[in-house]
């Protein structure tokens, strides 16, 4: 199992500079893997990023989440298909970065919506989805479908929407993403969706109610890393923070990070290290059942 960080509680831009210096935040937090969101893979260098990687001797992961204009649950034809050349770009930029997952919001726009999803887009995602599955796989990579709240996507709010879901994917190559954040706001309680998706979770996101120090909101970690002792899971841990001490604004104002939550990164990320291993060490003792 990999602890790691999302990028933006270091540093709002990919520029290589800025990269390194996330990177060596991350390693000195005591993290062992940094996750890159690749919402402008275009512009994102996959070759300074690996050097800076191996130079600080991190993992990496990479998210994004889809915009209207590449929504895959779309039932215009051309926004899926730049959708799903969107993802395979970053599939590339994940196997360049020698990277084994990518994961986010990848069957939708990562918006509030004004209506229901409909049928057809339902079925353009799932069938988009089982081709770029099929292209990861060849590539080494997973997928992870992030559950996210009602006001980021209309399509996956729930553990168990996402698990019918992937059943529609018809994939083995697909799998669950978790994260506290959004979980602490749909679903009845933080245990029973890690228990219901069992071997089908490959990643998570831990993130606190209000998006700054963990422990210090409404979320139930006990019960969640519960579950993730009972079911086994062994993949990677990523905190995620938001801050408008550090913006992006192609993420930042898509997820509506508009309070001062805390402004010293460094701080954050090793109460954060400290506080998932804390968690994880008293469940250590949990068996699988």
């Amino acid at each position: 199992m990999m602890i790691g960080c999302h990028s933006l509680v270091w540093n709002g831009s990919l520029d290589p500079v800025s990269f390194a210096a996330s990177a060596r935040a991350t390693s000195e937090a005591g993290f062992d893997l940094l996750e890159i969101p690749l919402m402008d893979p275009w512009s994102f260098d996959p070759g300074q990023a690996s050097r800076a990687l191996r130079e600080h001797g991190l993992a990496a992961t990479a998210s994004l989440g889809l915009t209207a204009g590449t929504d895959l649950s779309s039932e215009d034809a051309s926004v899926v298909a730049r959708g799903e050349e969107t993802l395979n770009k970053c599939l590339e930029l994940v196997h360049d970065l020698e990277a084994d997952y990518l994961c986010g919001v990848l069957y939708s726009a990562m918006q509030k919506y004004d209506r229901p999803p409909t049928a057809a887009g339902r079925r353009n995602s799932a069938a988009a989805l089982h081709r770029l599955a099929d292209r990861a796989a060849t590539l080494g990579i997973k997928l992870g479908l992030e559950v996210v709240n009602r006001y980021e996507s209309n399509l996956l709010n729930t553990g168990r929407q996402a698990l019918a879901f992937m059943d529609e994917i018809d994939h083995d190559n697909v799998f669950l993403h978790l994260d506290t954040y959004h979980m602490n706001i749909e679903e009845p309680d933080l245990l029973s969706p890690v228990l219901a998706a069992g071997a089908r979770l490959g990643y998570v996101h831990i993130g606190e109610s209000h998006r700054g120090y963990l422990g210090s909101g409404s979320v139930d970690f006990g019960a969640f890393f519960r579950g993730l002792a009972l079911v086994g899971y062994d993949g990677p841990v990523v905190f995620e923070s938001f801050s408008s001490a550090v913006v992006d604004d192609n993420l930042s104002n898509t997820l509506g990070v508009w309070r001062n939550l805390w402004e010293d990164s460094a701080d954050l990320g090793a109460h954060a290290n400290a506080f998932i291993r804390g968690q994880l060490a008293a469940v250590s003792s949990i068996a699988k059942h």
